[in-house]
């Protein structure tokens, strides 16, 4: 009975196959042409059944898995290293075997070489490889002008060194070269002759990234670096750094002139002489920062230079200047407090701020002074404050020690001077 369900079978088939002719003499048989057509549909199905795979590890870490070649029927071993895909042949077809050394190379017990040669040695760590992983993982944590510093400046560095320099092969004549090199303008974007603190800046960059690589390790654990073959050098710094504080009569000058430019200079200028904090924080402000109420501001840590997030409590003049504002630009919740003259939804750039504030100087007829910008008025600010405990205007400026304030900001003028002397005359008798 089997014999007769294969012939119907094979009957079946034949009526299927249309265009195949009897075989002449000679040839093979016909029933042999049946049993290979057969014999092929046999295979195919076992070599559908046989696409299984194992899996070994944990998704994200060290995730692994085999699988037989659909053509050959070796088995595979799969796994990701740096974002891509890599795949090698185990060169045989015993499936027990293929899931061992799944479960060894996920354990991290042999490499991906798993027929007994030695594991291959990862590429040398050039500076642009460096620079590209550091890009990666941590300059986005940082703020959007800083984010920008540090493109621009492993860009250069990249130019300079070149991308595949080996960064632990850096010396101190490569810092010398470099040091002289940017201080004339032959290097660097603008392709002009900087200051110190310019240099300085850049190679504090250099530092930090060269310091990172020396705390890190790669995919295998090894530290990228071994040492930071930078440490120790001494950085240029500026004799006589140009620190300008914006008195009180510019002051009145560039407020007279602020609604001939727009209303939201004006709230900008008001808000950074009555907080004393940065233009990058306070044109980034939301209307739910705001509590007129409790009369305070939130300064949110992702707009803040040094990340620290505060609230301060503000003066009449900044209420009424965020009234005015509220008035011309009513909203709530996430919606900006100065936004963009052509996007509501998105908040006034720093560059239209900075034009907004080289017209108003020219209207209030002050004579251009380098370092007279937006920056002053924080300067003014600490200054203005010099009798208050450095604890309290820390807190009220947003400032996170008070080293930086007596370095960088406070200044006396020649009045707070002059009193100083008196008062000491009068404490002596």
């Amino acid at each position: 009975m089997g014999l007769n369900r294969s012939h119907r079978s094979q009957s079946n088939v034949l009526d299927d196959l249309p265009l195949v002719k009897r075989p002449l003499l000679g040839d093979i048989s016909f029933a042999q042409i049946v049993q290979s057509i057969f014999e092929r549909n046999r295979t195919m199905a076992r070599t559908r059944r046989s696409r299984r795979s194992y899996g070994a590890g944990e998704w994200g870490r060290n995730r692994v898995r085999v699988f037989p070649d659909a053509k050959t029927g070796l088995y595979q071993i799969e796994w990701r290293e740096n974002g891509r895909r890599l795949t090698r042949s185990l060169k045989h077809r015993d499936w027990r075997r293929a899931k061992r050394q799944a479960d060894e190379f996920a354990a991290g017990f042999v490499g991906p070489d798993l027929n007994g040669k030695a594991e291959a040695e990862p590429e040398p760590l050039t500076l642009g490889g460096l620079f590209d992983i550091y890009g990666e993982e941590v300059t986005p944590t940082k703020g959007e002008h800083t984010r920008q510093h540090d493109r621009t400046t492993m860009a250069m560095f990249l130019r300079f060194f070149g991308r595949n320099r080996d960064p632990a092969t850096l010396s101190q004549r490569d810092w010398d070269r470099f040091i002289r090199e940017r201080r004339a303008g032959r290097i660097g974007p603008s392709g002009r002759p900087v200051a110190d603190r310019t240099v300085e800046y850049d190679l504090k960059f250099l530092i930090a990234v060269l310091n990172w690589a020396e705390r890190s390790r790669d995919e295998r654990g090894r530290l990228l670096l071994d040492r930071n073959p930078l440490k120790g050098f001494g950085k240029p710094t500026e004799k006589n750094p140009t620190r300008v504080v914006l008195t009180e009569d510019e002051y009145r000058a560039l407020l007279k002139v602020a609604d001939r430019l727009d209303w939201r200079f004006r709230v900008a200028l008001v808000l950074a002489h009555e907080t004393g904090h940065r233009i990058g924080a306070i044109r980034q402000l939301r209307w739910c920062d705001i509590d007129f109420q409790g009369g305070t501001i939130l300064w949110r840590a992702e707009h803040d230079k040094s990340g620290h997030e505060h609230a301060t409590p503000v003066t009449g003049d900044a209420l009424a200047a965020l009234d005015g504002a509220r008035r011309r630009n009513p909203g709530i919740g996430q919606a900006p407090v100065l936004p963009a003259p052509r996007n509501p939804l998105a908040c006034l750039g720093a560059a239209r701020l900075h034009a907004w504030w080289s017209k108003a100087q020219i209207l209030a007829g002050l004579e251009p002074k380098p370092g007279r910008g937006w920056h002053s008025l924080r300067r003014k600010f600490a200054s203005d404050l010099m009798d208050q405990p450095l604890k309290v205007l820390c807190q009220l400026g947003g400032w996170k020690t008070a080293k930086t304030v007596l370095r960088c900001y406070q200044r006396a003028d020649e009045g707070q001077l002059r009193k100083a002397l008196e008062d000491r005359r009068r404490a002596r008798g």
